[in-house]
């Protein structure tokens, strides 16, 4: 991946949050005034295809479903996969050769 593709990446991504940030808002809303509420599994179906950053502060700072469980648990666990997903992804591009010597000294212990 070259910068000229990162870019336009960060930036669908940043607005993606945005509107992932939105939806909770509408959602607290909603449950403030009675009306018809978002599906727990479809808000953290936003959180899950990239949106746990606009998910985990839209959370914080509307104090939207922090005590609700498994919603908050789960909540938790996508933010940990995407830092996870983000470092794996950091050190393939970043520093490929660190990798490749990490996954043959895994494979050498393995056999």
């Amino acid at each position: 991946m070259t910068v000229d593709n990162i870019l336009p990446l960060m930036t669908i991504t940043a607005l993606y949050n945005v509107v992932v940030f939105y939806v909770y808002w509408w959602d607290k809303n909603a449950a403030r005034y009675g009306q018809r509420r978002i599906s727990e599994n479809t808000l953290l179906g936003f959180a899950l295809f990239a949106g746990s950053p606009g998910a985990l502060v839209a959370q914080k700072a509307l104090r939207h479903k922090t005590r609700k469980q498994p919603f908050a648990a789960s909540l938790k666990a996508i933010v940990a996969l995407h830092c996870i997903l983000t470092a794996i992804a950091l050190t393939v591009t970043v520093a490929p050769d660190f990798t490749l010597q990490v996954v043959r000294a895994i494979a050498m212990s393995l056999s």
